[in-house]
């Protein structure tokens, strides 16, 4: 991937493709396309076909999704399985007709099964059930990765796949019912602390660990994988360690400085125990993250109180 190639960003608003846009940006990459939703509707087959067809990218990051928290995901379970799906189809199958060189396929660590041995290893793929209230958006996913591999077995195509693990950081989604874990507590400890409220009440038990990576991080060893990756099976990406739920809202709780107290609500659903990813894999090929978690939750929080 040379300074000058055309690289196309699908997603570049969302907190992922963000990052990658300014990752890319900050390393002297200059040829850059970045379509808005109404400019380009990636679920539109006609409209993706005619793009690419037209600008002939070098390479795309298909950063796209619809994404959301263990109640959106849970909802609108139809939704999450045929507007991906459709994203998916339409970008890696017109990067194929395009002759797109290299292709990047971000997935989400929720393909892995629900009972799965820690830390998750890429091969544990497909070796059991899922999670059930993110079923249908892990099944989009697993398509994806899958539909890569079966692009480069027929067609020769260099497309990889990359499964970061839970993300955070600017651009992140703060909505009170559609969002993950990490930018929920974020609202729920702010808005506590700006009504003086006396307690904040956290869903499940707090026990279920989860393993959180910053997204500027995550685009960081995306981009070092498109420049030096080049196999069939997917890679993890992540920080290799992960903390309960109790740990990072007291750590958010500390961040904010909300003085109250945290109650956590054990008749919602928990869902995994426990996600963490193996990055042996990731490690060995050269890259390791650099953020800290108090780190990134003093960045979140920040970005947090400027985006409103």
């Amino acid at each position: 991937m040379e300074f000058d190639s055309k690289i196309f960003i699908a997603g570049h608003r969302g907190m992922v493709g963000s990052a990658i846009y300014r990752n890319l940006i900050s390393k002297g990459y200059k040829n850059i396309l970045a379509k808005t939703r109404a400019e380009l509707d990636l679920k539109n087959y006609e409209a993706v076909h005619s793009f690419f067809e037209s600008e002939k990218p070098d390479f795309v990051f298909l950063a796209a999704a619809k994404v959301g928290g263990i109640i959106a995901n849970n909802t609108y379970r139809a939704d999450f399985l045929y507007e991906n799906l459709q994203i998916q189809n339409n970008v890696i199958h017109n990067a194929y007709l395009s002759g797109v060189k290299k292709l990047v396929f971000l997935g989400s660590s929720c393909i892995y099964p629900k009972d799965c041995p820690q830390p998750i290893k890429e091969e544990y793929l497909l070796t059991g059930i899922l999670e059930p209230t993110n079923e249908p958006y892990a099944i989009a996913k697993i398509a994806g990765i899958k539909m890569c591999e079966a692009y480069r077995d027929q067609y020769g195509c260099n497309f990889i796949s990359v499964m970061p693990t839970n993300l955070y950081g600017i651009n992140d989604n703060y909505h009170p019912e559609n969002s993950h874990v990490f930018p929920a507590l974020i609202r729920k400890f702010h808005e506590a602390k700006l009504n003086g409220g006396k307690e904040v009440v956290v869903w499940g038990s707090g026990n279920p660990r989860r393993e959180f990576l910053n997204a500027d991080d995550m685009a960081d060893a995306t981009i070092y994988l498109m420049q030096t990756y080049n196999e069939r099976e997917l890679v993890n990406i992540g920080v290799g360690k992960d903390i309960s739920i109790r740990e990072l809202a007291e750590l958010i709780k500390e961040v904010v400085q909300y003085k109250g107290s945290i109650v956590f609500d054990s008749s919602k659903p928990d869902g995994m125990f426990q996600k963490l990813l193996s990055i042996d894999k990731l490690t060995q090929l050269g890259w390791v993250a650099k953020t800290s978690l108090k780190e990134g939750v003093e960045l979140a929080y920040n970005d947090f109180n400027t985006s409103k």
